[in-house]
């Protein structure tokens, strides 16, 4: 893992060399019948004039960083709050060789246009934008100046060729609680994933982790986030028709055509385990519907992406009790946020831990960087990785982070952790997690090997 960050420059002391001055006294010929010369008058001794006092140290300038964040417009409290916890990063480590300036991702010009603004200040690396979309408009600023950009994204599609993903990434989310359900004796997976680009790449993350886990996919349906369209999205899942048809041969039509017992008669879905894989507002929204085709609770394990980690609400949610899910660990974030609260008066958003580890990572770096020079973007790809608030990362030739992820339930009492993340990317998941039973009282604290050292010598959280 990446060494510490320096706390500040060194302090460089000068020593004065002391100057000697020695008297030295000459004496002319002697002659015994002669009268002894008088003594030469004395010398006026003058106070040698001190040495000048060594010339100052020049400062050197601080590296300048843009941070590029949407300041206005509908995610104004998103960038927000990732614009405090960076500035509160830079204060936590006391830095003074970065000058951290932001710029609005929605203001005049757009992203490009404070890309633009950025590069006439002088920034040498750009941490965000938050949006692909604006990530696309900052790149060709970017490259031209061969300016590395360390976004917040989780777009896989605008990584590599100078860009560093830092969002957390659906496949990871994915492939660790299928992994973990696998170990957990479950066989048969299916998924419900959202239309659009999120719902492509989760879809494929699936395929990929059941394949690998030696697992069988046996549904992946599609849906439109939209209220109405959910319970013909779960009854396509669960095969419902076709398993009602099944139901009703042989069975006692009524009047009315319908028949009779055939809820009894159904046969049961066709997976263990199910993905939703979309936030924790769309998952408690299908529950009603996945309840009515035999997919409840009770009928399936409910599985979920990191996006259920970032809305509190899913662990209050009854419904589901029992579900597992992946994300990076809290433990540290948690700290975070209440210092976080008690200095800007307001809960962070989850993604605020990015905007503060992108500052840790920069100041981690500034001794590799030099002065004037550009970001030593090669250092990012460290195979050992770094240690910050959201766990360990690393970013992989493709300019996306790798995390280590920890798998939690959903309980009566809210979520706790079931298999912690790894403390090091040397550190291998078992293929047979013992998961601790739904009832036992201790909350599983992930907590990091005090051997490894972190981002930051700064104030522990």
């Amino acid at each position: 893992m990446k060494g510490a960050v320096a706390t500040g420059r060194p302090l460089l002391c000068a020593a004065l060399a002391m100057l000697t001055l020695s008297a030295c006294q000459s004496f002319g010929p002697s002659d015994d019948d002669a009268q002894p010369a008088p003594p030469p008058p004395p010398v006026e001794e003058t106070e040698a004039a001190p040495p000048p006092p060594p010339p100052e140290p020049e400062e050197a300038p601080a590296h300048q960083v843009a941070l590029l964040l949407p300041l206005s417009g509908q995610n104004e409290r998103v960038g927000r709050s990732l614009a405090s916890a960076a500035a509160m990063a830079l204060a936590d480590t006391g830095s003074e060789e970065i000058e951290l300036r932001t710029y609005d991702t929605e203001g005049s010009g757009g992203a490009a246009g404070a890309a633009r603004r950025a590069v006439a200040d002088g920034a040498k690396l750009f941490l965000g934008p938050l949006l692909a979309e604006h990530v696309r408009e900052v790149r060709g600023v970017a490259s031209s100046e061969s300016i590395p950009i360390i976004s917040f994204s989780n777009d896989a599609g605008v990584a590599g060729n100078g860009v560093y993903l830092l969002g957390f990434q659906p496949d990871q989310s994915i492939s660790r609680v299928v992994r973990f359900a696998r170990s957990q004796g479950v066989r048969d997976f299916a998924a419900l994933v959202p239309q659009g680009i999120y719902g492509r790449r989760a879809s494929q993350a699936f395929l990929d982790a059941v394949r690998s886990a030696g697992g069988r996919v046996t549904a992946i349906e599609t849906f439109e986030r939209r209220r109405s369209a959910l319970a013909g999205a779960a009854r396509r899942l669960t095969d419902y028709d076709a398993r009602s048809a099944r139901a009703a041969e042989g069975g006692v039509v009524r009047r009315d055509g319908t028949v009779a017992n055939v809820e009894d008669r159904l046969p049961p879905v066709a997976f263990d385990a199910l993905l939703i894989a979309d936030g924790g507002e769309i998952a408690a929204e299908f529950l009603t519907s996945l309840d009515r085709f035999d997919a409840g609770p009770g009928d399936v394990r409910y599985l979920g992406t990191e996006l259920w980690n970032a809305d509190p609400r899913v662990a209050r949610i009854e419904g589901l009790r029992g579900s597992w899910f992946a994300s990076v660990s809290d433990s540290r974030f948690a700290r975070l946020a209440q210092r976080f609260e008690q200095r800007f008066g307001g809960r962070p958003s989850r993604l605020a831990s990015l905007a503060y580890d992108a500052v840790l990572l920069t100041v981690g770096l500034a001794d590799e960087w030099p002065e004037g020079g550009d970001f030593p973007d090669s250092a990012l790809t460290d195979p050992d990785g770094f240690v910050g608030i959201d766990g360990i990362f690393r970013f992989g030739s493709n300019g996306i982070a790798q995390r280590g992820m920890e798998v939690q339930e959903i309980g009566p009492n809210g979520a706790r952790v079931v298999a912690p993340a790894p403390k090091s990317f040397e550190q291998r998941i078992s293929s047979r997690e013992a998961a601790p039973r739904l009832e036992e009282e201790e909350v599983a604290v992930v907590t990091i090997d005090p051997a490894l050292p972190v981002l930051m010598a700064a104030p522990a959280l």
